[in-house]
């Protein structure tokens, strides 16, 4: 019989193929015809890296590669999910650079791309329209890149509130307790989160990286970018709330 991914899992894998703002995407000519190109998506290997740090944690990766007699490169890449370590492998290619260090490097970083994509990172871009689009020959390189399909492009966030006007002053009986202080950014989230996560983990009342995983995929829903650190103001509100529902729905849990 066939397990079935939790739905912690399942956050941890939606949050990975989730789309990469539009601004990270960028597109290379693989047919030109004359002022014409055919435009064909890519991300850059720090853009996997970061999105492999951001949902899993630095710990909860790994990579390893082998170059192949032929200057290809395979990379495994390892990722745990729910507690059990998952591998998947791919070949990258070199590039037709004259510098032989250059050729190999771009094969390490195509191998890591392609292994990640089995993991749902970035695997949208291979789902995208052949375009043909304005080339420059002299310069060569596109005049304009091609507009992202809608299921490429993040959820549009929503606005953030408006602060409500104050009403009229009332005198209190007693000083009330002043609730913790919400972090100043994103990085700060991130690493408040981590932190958090580690506790839950440590008291076995959920796995490593379950929490975050679950803000992040309850983010993007919402309409937040899928990198904890780029969230501020009503996002990082809103990470409060995701934190309080999941520590109490894994209490219950365990308290059942």
């Amino acid at each position: 019989m066939v397990a079935l991914p939790t739905p912690a899992v399942r956050s941890v894998t939606d949050a990975l193929s989730a789309p990469f703002e539009p601004r990270e995407i960028k597109f290379k000519p693989q047919i030109v015809k004359n002022n014409k190109a055919l435009a064909i998506a890519y991300v850059d290997v720090r853009l996997i890296e970061d999105r492999l740090d951001d949902v899993l944690g630095v710990e909860n990766w790994q990579d390893d590669y082998d170059i192949l007699p032929d200057g290809s490169v395979t990379c495994k890449l390892r990722v745990n999910l729910g507690g059990e370590w998952v591998t998947k492998m791919d070949v990258g290619s070199p590039s037709e650079q004259p510098d032989g260090g250059d050729r190999l490097k771009a094969a390490f970083s195509d191998a890591l791309k392609r292994a990640a994509v089995k993991f749902g990172i970035g695997r949208y871009l291979y789902r995208l329209p052949a375009q043909w689009v304005d080339y420059d020959p002299a310069k060569k390189q596109i005049v304009r890149p091609p507009q992202l399909p809608a299921f490429a492009v993040p959820a549009a966030k929503d606005p953030a509130p408006k602060p409500t006007k104050p009403g009229p002053q009332t005198t209190t009986a007693a000083p009330v307790e002043k609730p913790a202080a919400l972090p100043a950014d994103g990085a700060e989230l991130h690493r408040r989160l981590q932190d958090y996560d580690a506790k839950l983990a440590a008291q076995k009342l959920s796995s490593r990286g379950a929490l975050l995983a679950h803000v992040t995929q309850a983010g993007i829903k919402a309409g937040y970018s899928a990198n904890l650190t780029e969230w501020s103001g009503a996002a990082i509100a809103f990470a409060a709330d995701a934190v309080k529902a999941f520590d109490q729905a894994a209490r219950a849990a365990t308290a059942a």
